[in-house]
């Protein structure tokens, strides 16, 4: 009788502990990735994968001579693409490259000016999002810079503008990365062009190409 009832106890541990031991594994499992597919909380964004995105629907890129005004120049096709370097375990920082940044179809509305063609330089850079509140993500280079070639009424003139990082915000609800008055100073060119630029835009939807164009969410 002794005996049966020590089985039946040793039983019993065993099955708790397995309990235990699944519990605590389902836990770590839900946890999660910085970023995932299709979800919050969804499979995790692999590392190697490549994300992108356009312009959000309706919006515009913009690099203007004031935090608060309107004139420089407006572009109306803007994307990325980037290669996702280090996906941790939330709360935490992904990581990765910003392999392409474009903006084209630009006009410039500065005196003078009658067209306007924007280059990026120097990437790739550095790409961090981070699952803390606001989900902030950073842009960094050595530096970024932004070239834009004016044609005026006097010739043709090179603006060259850099900055060490800039900083944005992911948003779950539209899935969007966005940057908002991020500051360059100009490092070459005449006089004429104008000094901070103030970078604005908007990315939406942002999709893991690697996995079939799935939304990617923050965690």
């Amino acid at each position: 009788m002794r005996r049966s009832t020590a089985l039946r106890s040793a039983a019993l541990s065993v099955g708790v502990a397995a309990a235990l031991f699944a519990s605590a594994g389902s836990a770590t499992a839900l946890d999660g990735t910085v970023l995932t597919n299709d979800s919050a909380g969804g499979t995790a964004v692999a590392v190697g994968d490549v994300l992108s995105a356009g312009l959000a629907e309706g919006t515009n890129a913009t690099f203007f001579d004031s935090a608060d005004g309107s004139t420089g120049v407006t572009c109306a096709t803007s994307g990325f693409k980037a290669t996702v370097g280090d996906n941790p375990t939330a709360p935490g920082t992904a990581t990765g490259s910003l392999d392409s940044l474009t903006l084209t179809d630009c006009t410039a509305n500065i005196l003078g000016v009658t067209s306007v063609a924007i280059t990026i330089d120097n990437l790739p850079y550095t790409l961090g999002v981070d699952s803390g509140e606001g989900n902030p993500v950073t842009i960094s280079g050595e530096p970024m810079k932004i070239s834009a070639e004016l044609d005026t009424l006097i010739g043709k003139i090179t603006c060259v503008y850099e900055s060490t990082g800039i900083n944005g915000s992911a948003d779950n609800a539209d899935n969007s990365i966005a940057f908002s008055k991020q500051e360059f100073t100009r490092s070459e060119g005449p006089s004429n062009c104008f000094s901070p630029g103030y970078f604005t835009a908007t990315y939406s939807p942002i999709q893991n190409e690697t996995a079939g164009g799935s939304p990617v969410f923050v965690n």
